[in-house]
């Protein structure tokens, strides 16, 4: 089974099923698959990083939503959506950073009121059933964004990415690896080189393995080595997700990120986003009003080894993401097509045309 065949994460059963999902924090070493019963089980696999990279959260987030109102006792829709509130506002909690989350609860609250007044068993069900067209729904949508993206590889030319945003990111085939998974199927003769994406080394272990599976060219270095390859003459494109865009199309990624697009500009290297429209946040006007999540010192401190490489009290700033401005971004690529040198107009000029402005 190739890396990008694989479900990340899926629904199990009816109604009294379960949400299964790939235990990421074991790989690559091990490949292992974990149940989540209860809606605290998914605030959990979010919030350790057992399922991780934006869209797959959003997919997470309306399964576990699922998961808590599923034994609801309320006995008609109003009480129901106290309940449903009750496990959105629990669920919000577990990561601040990533908007496909929100939009994922926010999908599923949005379904729950417009069904009206009908008994809370129908309610559930109707529920599961949009859950599943949200995993279905970033299947197709993976496919699509390899395709744009995949346009805008050359042949035999190298690539670059950091972090994950694989299929073990999303729902299928991922959102920048989705342009390498085209390409390749396409029969295109390329290259990638993967950050390894400390502290936690979801390029090394993740973005590796993925590749690799997928009988991809994929070379490592550490973060530190991008601008000494891109001086090399070895990077000719650099592709990266995201995990909230906003309206000027300023995105913020896995941290590290930021410095790989100034490097990529100060060497003339076009640096793609690729992300789904339902990753853009266009209530917050530019990249200084998205959240930062601030995670634990230990995952310095010790690294994902869990070995200490530090003193043990010294004291630690770990931002889990930075904010790439829109300035240093050459295009992004969303399941309809390229955003070229994204700003605010063209990013609203994008989402019009696709009939995506809910005021327009």
């Amino acid at each position: 089974m190739t890396a990008q065949r694989t479900d990340t994460i899926r629904w199990v059963g009816d109604l009294d099923g379960r949400c299964r999902l790939v235990e990421q924090t074991l790989l690559p070493g091990e490949f292992k698959e974990i149940d989540c019963e209860t809606q605290e089980d998914m605030w959990d696999a979010i919030k350790r990083l057992a399922v991780r990279g934006a869209p797959a959260i959003g997919v997470a987030a309306a399964f576990g939503t699922v998961l808590g109102v599923r034994n609801s006792g309320a006995t008609d829709a109003a009480g129901f959506l106290d309940d449903l509130k009750a496990t959105t506002e629990y669920l919000a909690s577990s990561r601040p950073t990533a908007v496909n989350l929100f939009w994922g609860l926010d999908r599923m609250t949005r379904v729950a009121r417009a069904a009206g007044d009908v008994p809370v068993a129908q309610l559930k069900e109707r529920l599961l059933q949009e859950s599943k067209t949200i995993w279905e729904e970033d299947r197709d949508i993976c496919r699509r964004l390899g395709k744009h993206g995949a346009a805008l590889l050359g042949e035999g030319e190298n690539a670059l990415t950091h972090c994950n945003a694989g299929g073990l990111a999303t729902a299928d085939y991922g959102t920048a690896l989705a342009v390498f998974f085209a390409a390749h199927e396409q029969g295109k003769q390329f290259a990638v080189f993967a950050d390894e994406t400390r502290p936690l080394n979801q390029g090394s272990r993740l973005t590796a393995w993925e590749l690799q599976n997928a009988g991809i060219p994929v070379t490592l270095i550490c973060d530190n080595m991008a601008g000494q390859v891109m001086k090399e003459g070895r990077i000719q494109k650099v592709f990266v997700g995201a995990d909230r865009i906003a309206a000027n199309g300023d995105a913020a990624n896995k941290i590290g990120t930021y410095s790989v697009s100034v490097l990529a500009k100060h060497h003339g290297v076009p640096f793609y986003v690729v992300a789904p429209t339902s990753t853009f946040d266009m209530a917050t006007p530019d990249g200084a009003g998205i959240p930062i999540e601030q995670r634990d010192p230990e995952e310095i401190r010790r690294g994902y080894s869990g070995g200490l490489n530090a003193p043990a009290d010294v004291d630690v700033y770990n931002p889990a993401f930075d904010v790439t401005p829109h300035e240093h971004i050459a295009g992004i690529v969303t399941e309809f097509g390229v955003i070229e040198r994204p700003d605010t107009e063209r990013v609203r000029e994008h989402f019009r045309r696709h009939g995506l402005l809910a005021d327009e």
